[in-house]
């Protein structure tokens, strides 16, 4: 037992005096390209609603204008 206790300290020492792990390289693309969030795609959908409203308000406006040239 008395044994025992050196024994760990030596190698939890050893196991902890190793140089660091080499930091895992990535490819410069991947690096300097853009990283997707999870709030890239509710944008994205929010983004698509706002051109169908933008499209609906338009074809309103010209049904209007229509409506309004007929009636005149």
């Amino acid at each position: 037992m008395k044994t025992l206790l050196p024994l760990l300290c030596l190698l939890a020492l050893t196991a902890c005096s190793g140089k660091p792990p080499e930091p895992i390289a990535q490819p410069a693309a991947a690096a300097s390209s853009r990283v997707a969030t999870p709030w890239d795609a509710m944008k994205a959908d929010e983004q698509r609603a706002k051109d169908v409203q933008k499209m609906a308000n338009k074809q309103a406006a010209d049904q209007s204008k229509q409506i309004d040239a007929q009636t005149q």
